[in-house]
């Protein structure tokens, strides 16, 4: 009878399976002809799933049919090629393929003995995104779930660092009476930064703001006196303009005092792998840790961001787990680089997104990218408006005059379904930004919301 069981429970599996691979597949098909923003009725139809708990068991297939008919017309359809917000990537089909084949694994990704797999993979990576964007191979690092925990897991081993070098242990300590650590940020800096500072104890408001210039670089002229208790927080790609910081000066000028660089390289950092844009991430392999994210540019699926510092020893000092059931191994144990223990395994999506596009692949995904935002650009500065920034990479700031009519056109953007673009302010003026990060986008996507946005902006009177 057990057996018997056992043979039943496992054909329902997996007729499950297929159903939500089927139903999958179809929704891949169908997202590059849907409209980007779910429709009024979609959203309407989220209020069925407010429901008491339920107090039996429900039928799998059911709820999976449930959840497909509800739900998947409720997404944004940011894996397409007309999602142009949030600096939110697509995911390239080996990545999407491997998400699938991980969820089937189920591991846990805290030590090597609950998943070699995982921690093998994770090793892997971390070494491939040093070789891609050209960063001291001998660094350490981890899988985490965005660049905010990124920045906030470099930020702590800074911390440590530099708290050691004035001989506090502040894993053991605290904060409480340590020494002063000095930080210092740009005027542009990103708010995942400022966060990641509140968490790591050092507060949003106890910084030093370096004044920045109009594109939103630090001004590295304008630099505070450094020194072996300060740390300088720079930008590869500010979320606005996809403007870098001059890392070159920054970096010299920090390492003439022992200061730590943390770059803040959630999307831009990946530059370095273009020789067409590498110009643009010079010297920020001279830093002392990094934060970037693969969900974005290399378009793995979320989550997906990584931490990575040179001093792998304060990583793993600051960030390590003792435990009497917790015996250590030789080699690298994966939760010994992130503030998680428990955690699905990141790196399995990360690796067949690297392995299938390899260098070339990367290369090409943002060469591309960064040719569709410099035809936004164009054709929205030959409709007559704005552009106000210096479109270097994928970012694209426009205004439609009056802040009551940018903020009317994105509202109506967003409604129409053509494309998907958000709002921003920039120093001061309201602005549309356009953010160019899926592999899925074509020449075709880009005219036909183009189309799209100045048609609705001429509608609106912009001007």
């Amino acid at each position: 009878m057990a057996t018997d069981a056992g043979v039943e429970v496992q054909f329902k599996s997996d007729d499950l399976l297929c159903l939500a691979a089927d139903k999958a597949r179809r929704y891949v098909q169908d997202v590059a002809g849907r409209r980007v923003g779910p429709s009024e009725a979609a959203l309407a139809a989220l209020a069925e799933l407010h429901e008491p708990f339920p107090l039996s068991p429900c039928d799998p297939t059911a709820v999976i049919k449930r959840l497909d008919e509800i739900g998947s017309a409720a997404t944004v359809a940011t894996t397409g090629g007309r999602y142009f917000g949030f600096v939110n990537g697509g995911m390239v089909p080996a990545a999407l393929a491997a998400n699938w084949l991980a969820g089937a694994w189920n591991q846990n990704a805290a030590l090597r003995v609950m998943s070699p797999i995982a921690a093998e993979l994770e090793e892997i990576v971390v070494r491939w995104v040093c070789e891609a964007l050209g960063l001291p191979l001998e660094c350490a690092g981890g899988l985490v779930s965005c660049a905010t925990m990124a920045n906030f897991t470099a930020l702590v081993t800074a911390r440590h660092a530099l708290s050691a070098r004035a001989g506090w242990d502040v894993s053991a300590d605290g904060m409480f009476g340590a020494p002063p650590i000095d930080v210092v940020v740009g005027a542009e800096v990103h708010a995942s930064i400022l966060k990641a500072l509140s968490l790591a104890g050092f507060g949003r408001k106890r910084v030093t703001i370096v004044e920045a210039d109009g594109q939103g670089r630090m001004r590295a002229d304008k630099l505070p006196r450094l020194s072996e208790r300060t740390i300088v927080c720079i930008q590869a790609g500010n979320v606005n303009t996809g403007s870098f910081d001059p890392a070159v000066e920054i970096c010299n000028a920090a390492r003439e005092q022992s200061a730590w660089v943390h770059v803040d390289g959630a999307f831009g950092l990946w530059a370095r792998i273009s020789p067409k844009y590498e110009y643009l991430a010079r010297g920020f392999d001279q830093a002392d840790s990094w934060a970037t994210d693969a969900h974005k540019w290399p378009n793995v699926g979320y989550d997906s961001g990584l931490a990575i510092v040179k001093d792998g020893a304060a990583l793993r000092a600051s960030l390590g787990l003792t435990a009497a059931y917790l015996e250590p191994g030789s080699r690298r144990e994966p939760m010994h680089h992130t503030p998680e223990t428990s955690r699905r395994a990141r790196g399995v999506e990360l690796w067949a997104a690297l392995k299938s596009l390899g260098r070339l692949g990367l290369c090409s995904l943002i060469e591309r990218t960064c040719g569709h935002a410099k035809r936004f650009a164009q054709g929205l500065k030959e409709g007559g408006f704005e552009v106000l920034n210096d479109a270097v990479i994928n970012q694209v700031l426009v205004s439609f005059g009056r802040p009551e009519v940018t903020r009317e056109v994105i509202r109506r953007i967003q409604e129409d379904g053509t494309c998907w673009c958000g709002g921003t302010v920039w120093r001061g003026k309201t602005a549309m930004r356009i953010s160019v990060s899926s592999w899925a986008t074509t020449e075709t996507d880009v005219e036909r919301s183009l189309q799209a946005i100045i048609r609705i902006a001429n509608e609106c009177g912009a001007m």
